[in-house]
């Protein structure tokens, strides 16, 4: 499923300045923190130490996805559940339960 072209530039306006700055910088360190796990791998080093890196990373990325998903909730699926429109509160209510179900 790819993206959807009316998503493009959001639902009802852009990413909230402050969270997409945040989210931003979070991601230019996981960027080098995977680089540094790349340069691991290829010096043969200790796989726990790898694997702490791995986990690491994981654990920042979820705090990116924690902040974007907190974002989505507090302007797109606030603004459509506060719409007449019935189909668009069950479409934002459809697109979470559809990413929520992602492992």
């Amino acid at each position: 499923m790819g993206l959807a072209l009316y998503t493009l530039g959001g639902y009802v306006g852009f990413m909230k300045t402050e969270t997409k700055s945040a989210a931003t910088k979070r991601l230019a360190r996981i960027e080098g923190q995977v680089r540094g796990i790349a340069k691991m791998v290829e010096d043969d080093r200790y796989c726990i130490d790898i694997l702490v890196q791995i986990k690491a990373v994981s654990a920042a990325l979820k705090k990116v996805e924690g902040e974007l998903l907190k974002d989505h909730a507090d302007h797109c699926v606030t603004t459509a559940m506060a719409n007449d429109d019935l189909a668009a509160r069950e479409e934002k209510v459809a697109e979470l339960i559809d990413l929520l179900m992602k492992r």
